[in-house]
């Protein structure tokens, strides 16, 4: 298996594999002629956003710049998305987000994994664990997800937010680390 078959796979892989950083050293150049286009420059912001994601629900897209990720490919979002400036992805792992979700301005969502062991650590050798988001979730402004963690549809989490276990349906969710806070009982219709 090549480094990259490995990060894909959730496996042990070298962060400093020519072929992984030649990857982001491209996305980082997309990245950045994002971030330099006008806010005017809608039309290019969308076609550069459609390069750089894996997968865009529909012409409803929008994230304020700046935008940060690392790979692009592994980042899927829903119809009628919305990101407030300063949204940061470390997509090492898959990050699936779904339909009519919004998020909130300083918002970082990360897939890498590194070990506690500084030895093991300063080899560069890492993992991934994929993020999942669903349908209809508000994320808070200033909100830490941090790898393999799912949440749920129709959810709010709270500002400030670091998320560090899974985060049910139908609720309200804040804090460090985050948890339920209540339930969403009735889910309106629009």
């Amino acid at each position: 298996m090549t480094e990259k078959e490995k990060m894909l796979a959730g496996q042990v892989y070298s962060a400093v594999d020519p072929q992984l950083l030649r990857e982001l050293e491209e996305t980082r150049l997309l990245v950045r002629q994002y971030n330099e286009l006008m806010p005017s420059e809608t039309g290019k912001m969308k076609e550069l956003l459609k390069q750089l994601l894996g997968a865009v629900g529909d012409e409803e897209l929008i994230i304020n710049q700046p935008f940060r990720c690392d790979y692009g490919k592994q980042i899927r979002v829903g119809k009628r998305f919305f990101a407030n400036f300063n949204f940061t992805v470390l997509d090492e792992a898959p990050v699936t987000i779904g339909d009519d979700c919004f998020i909130g301005p300083n918002v970082s969502i990360y897939t890498a994994c590194h070990s506690t062991d500084p030895v093991e650590r300063n080899r560069r050798n890492e993992w991934a664990e994929p993020v999942s988001i669903g349908d209809s979730v508000w994320i808070g402004g200033n909100v830490t997800i941090l790898p393999g963690v799912s949440i749920g549809d129709n959810v709010t989490i709270g500002a400030g937010s670091v998320v560090t276990k899974d985060i049910p349906d139908n609720v309200v969710a804040a804090g460090n680390p985050c948890r339920v806070i209540r339930r969403i009982w009735q889910i309106r219709g629009f």
